[in-house]
Order: structure tokens, then sequence, then C-alpha cells
């Protein structure tokens, strides 16, 4: 029986940003727990606007709890200690643990570094005693000269917890030797020694034409190409840095016309992912109001800075645009921040989002907000007010409403009533995040936009279907006699027969 070398942590760095850092930690989790490893994912500093809540009552970065799927696992805050969710061009909000720290700008946060490296190592000791593989996901790119400096992303990581490295590239954007060979060069020799071996992602085209370049890079490294993974043109799994058209199907210009104002900050925008694949629904994003030929539904997104979003709603004239849209019987719906836009006044008394203390909301909904410091995170189950249909999701918002609005609530989550409709049944706002990914659920809400048609697609299948697919790829590709040399050479492998 062969003896598959087993891995007590491995880490995956990339040579840039979208290089498939998350995607390869997914195929790996998955792979493991199919060879019945109890395996877990980690991050330790993350930056993202989109996060999941955890079963211990925090929030993580989004691809962590698709990381956690994919080990059969429930998102744990221990999964990314660290999350830093912008707030301005300077600054960010921290969150340590799952639980929200402070506002800080990049200088601020530079001197924190020590406390955030503190959690860090906590979470790391935690999973690493309790899991028999931890597989650690980089941040960015080691070769980052200005973030070295006591950096627990990367390299900084890898060294303090003694972890291989493996160094992911994507091919598909060009330069993918001077990448690898131009990151291994800004490395330490100590940080050098600890890249057991590189992975290209997103090939296409014939690996034999490929070849003399995947020798040439061997030998000048010394170090092996572990796997060349395809360009897997029908994946999806849920971006998470930034609005991803990889999912985008293209529709007939008369599909239900789903139109998502691109504000500055921008959040949670995976809550759109079931409608970006949804067969008869047309999705766009965008900038301003002369990048729309008509709407059917209007979604005002969840937001990391509302006064700020406000402001870019009504410079580019999206107020006066969507008065007229709801004037002319078109429907519109407010997700978080996007439902705290709706009421009449947003109140900041902390500055909990910015100096503005007082911003005028739309007037669309008879609620007022303000915003406090503690943090409402939590998982939940529900169903419409109107016809009972079931309905679960998320909440992250640091808001409370109130008005009249609320008389008239959307949903019953966990027996409480949240959101509000408007009393001509045009206009609705929810604190639930993730509404549309429950196909019955997505269902009544397009059929309440005006959308006749019950084909909903079943998210959570598609996600599944999509973790199994980079597994697979990972299992076909990888050169595992390399792969378990390179393990054995940095000698932080177990064994386990298989």
């Amino acid at each position: 029986m062969a003896e598959t070398l087993i891995p007590q942590a491995l880490m995956v760095q990339g040579t840039t940003s979208d290089a498939g850092k998350s995607t390869l930690v997914t195929a790996l989790c998955r792979h493991y727990r199919r060879l019945g490893i109890r395996v877990v994912p980690f991050k330790p500093q993350n930056m993202a606007l989109n996060s999941a809540v955890t079963v211990d009552g925090g929030e993580i970065g989004r691809a962590q709890a698709v990381q956690a799927a994919a080990c059969g696992l429930p998102p744990h805050s221990d999964m990314n200690p660290v999350l830093l969710k912008p707030n301005s061009d300077t600054g960010a909000q921290v969150i340590i643990h799952g639980r929200v720290r402070q506002n800080q700008s990049a200088a601020q946060y530079h001197d924190y570094k020590p406390v955030a490296h503190q959690a860090v190592m906590q979470s790391w000791q935690r999973l690493s005693a309790h899991y028999q593989t931890v597989v650690v996901e980089g941040a960015g790119s080691p070769a980052e000269i200005n973030l070295r400096s006591g950096d627990i992303a990367n390299m900084g990581f890898a060294e303090a917890a003694d972890v291989p490295v493996i160094l992911i590239a994507d091919i598909d954007r060009g330069g993918v030797f001077a990448h690898i060979v131009g990151t291994l060069a800004l490395l330490s020799d100590s940080e050098r020694s600890r890249v057991i071996g590189f992975v290209i992602n997103r090939f296409r085209g014939d690996i034999a034409l490929l070849q003399p370049g995947l020798d040439w890079l061997e030998a000048e490294t010394g170090k092996p190409v572990l796997a060349v993974l395809p360009y897997l043109h029908d994946l999806f799994l849920e971006a998470e840095d930034a609005l991803s058209s990889r999912h985008a199907r293209l529709q007939a210009s008369d599909a239900f016309h789903v139109v998502v104002p691109r504000l500055p900050s921008f959040s949670n925008h995976t809550d759109f992912d079931p409608l970006q694949l949804h067969p008869g629904v047309r999705l766009t994003f965008a900038r301003e109001p002369s990048q729309v030929d008509g709407a059917d539904l209007i979604v005002l997104p969840g937001s990391k800075s509302v006064a700020r979003d406000l402001a870019q709603l009504r410079a580019q004239g999206w107020d006066g645009f969507i008065q007229r849209h709801v004037r002319y019987g078109g429907k519109l719906l407010g997700i978080c921040g996007g439902f705290q836009m709706l009421g009449r006044t947003i109140f900041d008394p902390h500055a909990v989002e910015s100096d503005n203390t007082e911003t005028l909301g739309l007037g669309l909904l008879d609620i007022e907000t303000i915003l406090q410091t503690d943090k409402c995170l939590r998982r939940v189950n529900g169903v419409f007010v109107a016809d009972a249909t079931p309905v679960a999701g998320y909440e992250i918002h640091m808001g409370v409403s109130k008005g009249e609005a609320l008389s008239r609530p959307l949903f019953e989550l966990e027996g409480k009533p949240d959101g509000a409709l408007s009393a001509d049944g045009q206009i609705a706002g929810t604190y639930l995040h993730g509404l549309f990914d429950v196909p019955c659920a997505c269902n009544a809400l397009l059929a309440w936009a005006g959308y006749a048609h019950q084909d909903a697609v079943d998210f959570q299948r598609l996600r599944e279907a999509g973790i199994d697919q980079i597994a697979d790829a990972w299992a076909a590709h990888c050169d595992g006699d390399k792969f378990d040399a390179a393990l054995r050479a940095f000698g932080k492998a177990a064994h386990r027969s298989s």
C-alpha cells in the first residue's frame, strides 16, 4: 500500500493578488478531507469587505468560510484572526478574533501589529493542536518590500510557525516566469528555503509547449513545479476582494434586469452571486445611471461607509434616477447599509463610519438609523412575513433602525421582525445578507419584484460542485511524487497510509 505524506501545516503564497491562493487552499482542504484527514483553513491576516458570520458569533473573510465548507466545518473566528475591512483609502476597521477593535489608519495599524501578531499565534496554536493539518493562505505577495517589517500575513508568519510554502502564480495574466523568479529574488535566504515548489494556475493550451519553460524554471530555481492547474471555465466560487465578472452569464436584453449601483464602499457583494448565476436575470453593476438601460429592480447594496456612499449616489445622480424608477412602478430593495440609505437620516455620534454625525438618507422609508459601537453578528433563519417562505442568511451591521416603516416588516428572523416594506409594496429593506442564496427565498424576492418564473439556482449545490471541481483538478494535475519529495525534504510531514 502506497504511503502519502500529509503535512502538519502547509502555506500557500502568491506572486500577486488574485493569483489563486484562496482557490488552491480550498482545493487542498477538500483534497485532505477526502483522505480522511482532520483539516482546517487558516489565514492570519485578511483585508476584505466581504465577510462571513462564524459559529462563535464573530466574522472572518468570506474565502475562509468557503474553505471551511471544503473541510466540512462551520466557519470559526480562529480561521482568520485578523480581518481588516477598509472604510477609506487610508484606513480600516480592525477585527481581532471576529470582534471589532477600532478604526485605524495604516500608520496606526503598523504600530498595532504586535497585538495582531499575538492574536494570530493564539489562533494558530489552537488550530494546530486540534487538527491534523492546517492549510494556510497568505495575503497579496510575500515580496512587498514596504510591508516586510512586522509581517504577519506571509513569510513573517511562515517563519514564526515554521511551515513550508507553495508559491502560486497566474499564467493567464502573463509574465508567470518573471513573477516566480522575481518573487524568489526578493525573499531572504531563509524565506526562500521555505518555498518547496510552485503551482502554475489557470493554464490553457498545449502543456507540451509550456514544458521547456517549466524545465528552465526548475533548473534555474532548484525547486519543482508541483502542478499546472487548468483554466476552469465553468468554475463557481465566491469572490472575496472585488466584484467578479467570472460568473456573469450573457442574457437576452429582455431578461429581468436587476441594477446595483457600484458604490465606493460596496460590501458583501457575494449577496449577488445567485443573481449572476440566475438563468432569467440580467445583473448590472453600474457606477452611474447613464450606464443603465432601464431596470426592473434596483438594489442598494451593503456599505462599509453609508455617508460616503450616499454622497457618491447623489454626485452621480442616482437619487433622481431611483426616485423616477419608483414613481413609474419599479421595485427598490435595500440591503443592510442600503436599507439605512432608504431612510430619512443616519446618525453617527461615535464616528463609527465617518466624521459626519448626521447624514440625510433618500427619505423613501420612514426610518432613522443610529450607528453604534457594538456590531450585530449573527446567522439567522426566518420567513417572509407575506407568505411564510423560508429564508436564511446572516447579519453584519453596527446600526439600529427605528421608525414607522418597521411596523410593516419584510421578514421574521428568529421570531423577531426585520426590515420594512412600504405601504404600496414597491420599496423593501432588510438587514439580512445572503437573502438570495436559498432558492425559494430568491424566487419569492424576484416574484415580489415582478419576475414571473420560479427558476432560481441552487446556490449551495453550485458552491459544493465548485469545491469538488478544484479538488479534482488538484488531484489530476499535482505531481504526487514531486510533492511528497518536497514535503519530505522540508521535514514537516507526518506519514499516513493510503
